[in-house]
């Protein structure tokens, strides 16, 4: 049997966590700059407030019920989720039987659980992490992954009746559990593939768990959809994975908190988000040989002829389309100026006069082992000692924070940085931001 713990609205919670006279109270979590709605607490739902809609278009009903709103707080949410994690470790009593799928849900291998235990024990899971984390979190149970993402979706949608935990044991429990949830809500099935579904008869889950795998193969992604079938009819598809300890790719990306037109903090935006994905390549001691950066125009809000667009059409969000490029760097590195270099380089490439930008991002690929990089016999030796000087700088801005010691390239007033302007203090990871109990 496998399970799936999935913290219930993860970033509201955490912020509950540490004001307890929002408890049982509307609160809302807004994304990168302020400026949608990315989490909302039951209370918040109930008053009318929609997910992933822009803030401003919520504002009405936030203001009108005394909806409690936040900036996201990643450093506490990341916090968190790491303690909630490892509960479920201690749990398992075997990190390989805990998968971590996103920052607030994990998978759980229950194979040497008795299936006479299974309800029990994940009563116990919902316990204990709430007890130890202060975290609530739905459970749900079922044979295989997909069944088991469908449980726990029936377990938050009627908390009261099923105590946030759902197991389905037994075929005319997982019957029932399919017939009750619509194709568009299954795990794996985007809006594409379900409108596709529904266009064709096909509008539960359980009767998609009907059709043969000759046709999921055909008109549903081959592979993928025939996983899709066996795993609504109990058989597992989708094993455990082990966790990644080594990525492939590094990279990082912001919004900016204004728009920026000069290249001057185009260059200072790339080289602090270099310097961010510089410490995570050393922290998994690789290096990287490309470098990719990526900026964002903002649209315009003018139509061809000059006039302003319709509110209807300033109410459309669509991204926008970005300009990107990349370098291979003469030898991997994972020196921070190094890398700055190259990045602030493509920027010169990219950047367009008269044009506003609302978004860049860095791309670290190509990673090798930094054991691997040998010392060049033609430079003087002091130069091959920048390995030393970049340990030294992690030190300092571990344990001091805040990029206490940065590049000049990364700019000094950091005009551009994204607007957190409701964040909550980040309790967990900062002594100055410790909470005073008095």
């Amino acid at each position: 049997m496998t399970a799936i713990v999935d913290c219930n609205s993860f970033y509201c919670s955490c912020e509950r966590l540490f004001r307890p006279d929002l408890r049982d109270k509307p609160v809302v979590v807004l994304s990168n700059n302020d400026g949608c709605i990315i989490s909302r607490s039951d209370e918040a739902r109930k008053l009318g407030v929609e997910m992933a809609i822009p803030y401003f278009q919520a504002r009405h009903i936030i203001e009108k019920n005394g909806i409690a709103v936040f900036s996201s707080n990643y450093h506490l949410y990341g916090d968190i989720s790491y303690r909630v994690m490892e509960t479920l470790r201690l749990l398992a009593g075997d990190r390989s039987k805990v998968e971590v799928y996103s920052v607030d849900e994990a998978f759980m291998d229950l194979d040497g659980i008795p299936e006479a235990e299974i309800h029990d024990y994940a009563r116990h899971i919902r316990a204990t992490v709430e007890q130890w984390t202060g975290i609530s979190v739905s459970v749900g149970v079922a044979p295989s992954k997909t069944l088991a993402k469908l449980a726990n979706r029936l377990a938050k949608e009627d908390k009261n009746a099923s105590g946030c935990v759902m197991v389905l044991l037994t075929q005319e429990e997982q019957r029932l559990a399919m017939q009750r949830t619509r194709v568009d809500g299954l795990w794996g099935v985007g809006r594409a593939y379900a409108a596709k579904l529904v266009s064709q008869g096909i509008t539960s889950a359980w009767e998609l768990s009907n059709m043969p795998e000759e046709w999921a193969h055909s008109h549903m992604g081959g592979v993928t959809g025939v996983r899709l079938i066996r795993e609504l009819k109990g058989q597992p598809a989708l094993s455990m994975e082990e966790e990644l300890t080594d990525k492939r790719m590094i990279t990082t990306t912001r919004m900016f908190g204004r728009p920026v037109t000069t290249i001057k903090e185009l260059k200072e935006a790339v080289a602090t988000y270099i310097s961010r994905a510089a410490e995570k390549l050393r922290r998994q001691q690789s290096a990287a040989g490309v470098v990719s950066v990526f900026i964002v125009p903002k649209e315009q809000l003018a139509s061809a002829d000059g006039q302003l667009k319709s509110t209807a059409d300033l109410l459309s969000f669509r991204r926008s389309p970005s300009v990107s490029t990349h370098c291979v760097l003469p030898h991997p590195t994972s020196l921070t100026h190094e890398l700055i270099k190259a990045a602030t380089g493509l920027i010169d490439q990219l950047f367009e006069n008269g044009r506003t930008y609302k978004k860049a991002g860095v791309l670290l690929s190509g990673l090798v082992p930094d054991s691997s990089i040998q010392g060049n016999l033609f430079v003087p030796k002091a130069e091959n000692q920048h390995r030393f000087l970049m340990h030294t700088i992690d030190n300092i801005n571990f344990s001091m924070r805040d990029d206490s010691v940065k590049f000049g390239a990364s700019g000094l007033t950091k005009d551009w940085k994204m607007r957190q302007e409701l964040r909550s203090k980040r309790h967990t990871t900062r002594w100055e931001e410790l909470k005073e109990v008095r």
